[in-house]
């Protein structure tokens, strides 16, 4: 058995997706196919005009995971809205992502989550397909202003007849470059073609050396960029956004992998096995290879943009350049979809002050003008212009999205991101590409494990 498939299966037998399996257990993963007609479709509710602040002392909590400067902005926003509402204290709870939602996931069972919770969109799906974990805040408008956001991020945002969050941001994937090594590899502009790609891997290994390497992705990143491959290619979406019937042929995906290993092979992206030698599980913007140029490229969410750039070190800080999306065929490939969304637990005591902080946070100018770019650009219009006011947009960020939105056209499914699929570590796009990098598996014999880890959790194959 090789090193990447018992890594997987020491970290599945110590219990670290435990409560993602304890939900796939209560029937969280089937949500794509029993919410096909409970999409925004319906009525909205009306406001329910019995809710109301409290007048005595109000202590309330609030989760959200991210990097340093995403907690900085919430702590220093929640302390902004104490001053102004003297009676309500917030008591946070946030993280790093690795490990994150296994831990919101054993919350939500438990029904001891926090009052409000930055939610991936998904997790509507995955853990309240039936809508019983979180508020509708279509009740909750006499706090909350809906009215700042495109009807379409909210209906994506709309599970089992009810608006479970507001969406915070919208977002997709994107090429990030440190030309600082590209130009001591003799290359001047960034990658715009796979032919590009191919050659930068050439030139970094002959002038540079074995270990240099135009670009590193983990297991659910090299799924992500797989996907764009085969969407630019095909033009059609991975899978029916609404009840994740797969669209595409076991011959497509093994074509799908067979690329992702051409990158390898060609030196454009570090072997996996050669990555977790050096780094374990380290994320790639915390790697030493990362920060001293070594790896010069990343396919990443546009909102991740500073904490890339900032994590390098001053030798190579200057080259942090915003790529372009790259055209791997007729079609313009990749997703957009909601970043992350803010939502009320159905267990919270505090409804109304909890859409009166959302709507400080995203909507109000003091509240959206600390938050800035930090969630990714804002969704609400109230809150992107209070931000853009302020100077709190990063011009990389902006740039970032303005190129994935301007690109993208496919939509992505609900079951894309399930835990059980692309977890780190244990998920079944790590086991495949952990398995083809150890040389275990070829992707045509790989990708038994993929339909099957897909079938698993709700995808319809065909």
């Amino acid at each position: 058995m090789s090193m990447a498939i018992s890594r997987r299966n020491f970290l599945l037998a110590t219990g670290a997706v435990g409560a993602a399996g304890l939900l796939s257990a209560c029937g969280g993963n089937t949500a794509a196919s029993s919410t096909a007609s409970s999409v925004a479709s319906a009525p909205a509710a009306s406001a329910d005009d019995s809710l109301a602040l409290t007048d005595g002392p109000v202590s309330m909590t609030i989760s959200w995971w991210g990097g340093d400067s995403r907690h900085a902005a919430y702590q220093n926003a929640i302390k902004e809205f104490e001053s102004e509402h003297d009676n309500i204290t917030i008591e946070p709870t946030f993280a790093a992502w690795s490990g994150w939602e296994e831990k919101m996931a054993a919350a939500f069972i438990a029904g001891n989550a926090q009052d409000v919770c930055q939610v991936n969109w998904n997790w509507l799906y995955n853990y309240s397909a039936d809508g019983s974990k979180f508020v509708d805040l279509n009740t909750t408008t006499n706090f909350l202003d809906l009215t700042q956001f495109d009807q379409a991020a909210l209906d994506a945002c709309t599970v089992a007849n009810a608006q479970q969050c507001v969406p915070v941001s919208m977002t997709g994937r994107i090429f990030f470059w440190n030309m600082t090594t590209f130009n001591k590899a003799g290359i001047t502009e960034v990658p715009k073609t796979l032919d590009d790609l191919k050659a930068a891997g050439k030139a970094f290994q002959e002038k540079l050396g074995n270990d240099y390497y135009p670009m590193h992705l983990g297991a659910y990143d090299r799924m992500i960029l797989m996907v764009f491959y085969l969407e630019s290619k095909y033009g059609k979406d991975w899978a029916d956004p609404i009840t994740s019937t797969l669209n595409y042929s076991e011959d497509e995906i093994v074509e799908g992998l067979n690329f992702i290993k051409s990158l390898v092979d060609d030196h454009v992206m570090m072997n996996l096995k050669d990555y977790y030698s050096a780094n374990s599980d380290t994320a790639t913007h915390q790697s030493n290879e990362w920060i001293t140029g070594k790896i010069a490229g990343i396919f990443e969410w546009d909102s991740a943009a500073s904490k890339y750039a900032s994590a390098l070190d001053d030798d190579n800080k200057d080259g942090f350049t915003v790529g372009e999306e790259i055209k791997f065929g007729d079609f313009n490939g990749g997703f957009s979809k909601v970043s992350m969304g803010l939502a009320i637990t159905k267990t919270s005591q505090y409804v109304a002050e909890s859409a009166t902080l959302i709507n400080f946070l995203l909507n109000e100018e003091k509240g959206a003008s600390i938050m800035g770019s930090e969630c990714g650009i804002p969704a609400s219009k109230a809150g992107l212009a209070a931000a853009q006011a302020a100077g709190a947009v990063k011009d990389l960020v902006a740039d970032a999205n303005s190129k994935v939105m301007a690109f993208t056209t496919n939509k992505l499914d609900p079951l894309f991101e399930n835990n059980d699929l692309k977890a780190s570590g244990t998920g079944i796009y790590q086991e495949v590409f952990d398995s083809i990098d150890y040389g275990d598996e070829t992707p045509e014999s790989a990708v038994s494990a993929l339909l099957e880890g897909m079938e698993d959790v709700g995808y319809t194959i065909g």
